[in-house]
């Protein structure tokens, strides 16, 4: 039977408005399939507005192995993506593959799966209506800002070793004997560890190899019409050298167009920078982080603590 929001309008698979997942969620199941069938005319519309506008701008601004990572998943840019057919182009190539989840993932658990090359993946594409206004992320932003980068080995290593920072941290937490003073620690050390994804993984600048210029690399970049363009362009964005010290320290909001963009050298640069950061965590030097946003949720701590072992 087709579920239905009234009773002219299918429900679909609308970030927001579908009712598997707000099944899936009641069920308690945060990995969950994909259940292809449930999207409607007006989703697959949606993504091919979405891509057809994203094109030209991703071709200006976006980072050239992005733009080969498009080419390689040959995603279609009529319909929605099956995850089975994203991962039969990008398993063999970085061992990464999408994951369907059915909302917000707990931070350890996120960048546990990244740990086991698995990229958690939001299933809903936004309403038709708003394409600009996203409440949380959907299938658009998560496969079509983010996977393109997971077929390069370089960019998937560096996730991985995200994963490998995650355990780092519940390590050095369960070495803590009071527990007061290891859920402040533990928290400082979450921010830091998402401010650092910020700033890179989401919304990323790199130099292009040989002109000098800037070109996006971030998944939250790649994945806004307005906003690709405005962090090139526009002058009213700080665009400054990559320093691990800034990056852990330096407070972010997620309601506008970012005003402070940090920008790396290379993937290689990157990749290091990321090595840099579970050095520092397991040496402490994120323990005491200016304090700020973001914001960590109860879950995203309790699950660095479940991941420890304590209480």
């Amino acid at each position: 039977m087709t579920q239905t929001t009234s009773a002219d309008a299918p429900a679909g698979l609308t970030t927001t408005r579908a009712p598997f997942i707000e099944q899936a969620r009641a069920d308690g199941r945060l990995y969950i399939e994909q259940p292809y069938e449930l999207y409607t005319a007006a989703n697959h519309d949606v993504w091919r507005r979405l891509y057809a506008r994203m094109a030209e701008r991703w071709q200006r601004y976006g980072n050239a192995r992005f733009l080969q990572g498009l080419e390689t998943l040959q995603l279609d840019p009529e319909r929605v993506p099956r995850l089975e057919d994203v991962n039969r182009f990008m398993a063999p190539l970085t061992g990464f593959r999408a994951k369907a989840v059915s909302g917000y993932v707990p931070a350890y658990l996120f960048f546990d799966c990244l740990r086991q090359r698995e990229f958690p993946t939001t299933i809903t594409i936004r309403d038709g209506e708003v394409l600009d206004y996203l409440p949380e992320p959907d299938i658009f932003h998560d496969i079509a800002g983010h996977v393109p980068m997971h077929v390069d080995r370089a960019f998937a290593d560096t996730l991985v070793r995200f994963g490998e920072c995650a355990r780092a941290a519940a390590d050095r937490a369960a070495a803590i004997d009071d527990p007061g003073d290891r859920l402040r620690r533990l928290r400082s050390v979450i921010t830091g560890m998402a401010r650092f994804f910020w700033f890179t993984i989401e919304f990323g600048l790199m130099k292009n190899p040989g002109s000098g210029e800037l070109r996006a690399y971030g998944s939250g970049l790649l994945s806004s019409y307005g906003e690709l363009a405005h962090c090139i362009e526009s002058p009213d964005v700080q665009r400054v050298p990559f320093q691990l010290e800034w990056v852990i320290n330096q407070s972010f909001e997620i309601d506008h167009y970012q005003p402070l963009l940090f920008v790396i050298d290379s993937f290689e640069h990157l990749f290091g920078e990321v090595d840099r950061l579970v050095d520092w965590v397991t040496a402490g030097r994120l323990d005491h982080v200016a304090p700020g946003e973001p914001a960590i949720g109860e879950a995203d701590l309790q699950s660095f603590l479940d991941a420890a072992g304590v209480a």
